[in-house]
C-alpha cells in the first residue's frame, strides 16, 4: 500500500461514493491519472461551486463516467492542484491526511493541509 502525507499507510477516503482515480476507496496515483487525484477531501457547499466557477461541476451526476455528483459532506479523491488552487482562493476544503497520498507533498506543503486537517 502507498505512503499517505504523514508517513504511513494510506487509508481509504470514500467508498460510497466510490472515488480515487481507480474507483477503489483511495487516493492513489499512477502514470495515467494525469489530474492527481491525492488529496482526500469533505466536500463543502462552497467548495463546490468554487470548482464549478473554475470549470469542473462537481456536483452534478455524470453516469457515463460513472461519476454520483457530490454533496455537502462527501469524501473524495481530489487532484491536488485544484485543492491548492482552493486554498490560495480562501475556500479549501478539509482533508483527511491518513487518506492523502504522499504525492500530494510535491505540490502543496503538509502545512497547508495540516491546517485543513480534519481531527
Amino acid at each position: 500500500m502507498p505512503t499517505n502525507v504523514l508517513g504511513g499507510e494510506l487509508q481509504g477516503c470514500c467508498q460510497n461514493p466510490l472515488t480515487g482515480f481507480y474507483r477503489d476507496g483511495y487516493c492513489r496515483t499512477g502514470p495515467e491519472d494525469h489530474g492527481l487525484h491525492t488529496v482526500c477531501i469533505q466536500v463543502t457547499d462552497e467548495f463546490l461551486k468554487f470548482s464549478q466557477l473554475k470549470g469542473n461541476d462537481l456536483s452534478t451526476p455524470r453516469p457515463e463516467y460513472n461519476f454520483p455528483g457530490l454533496v455537502d459532506g462527501d469524501r473524495w479523491c481530489l487532484c491536488v492542484r485544484r485543492w491548492h488552487e482552493a486554498f490560495l482562493a480562501g475556500c479549501a476544503p478539509s482533508v483527511v491526511l491518513e487518506a492523502c497520498h504522499i504525492s500530494a507533498l510535491e505540490f502543496v506543503d503538509r502545512e497547508a493541509l495540516q491546517l485543513h486537517a480534519i481531527l
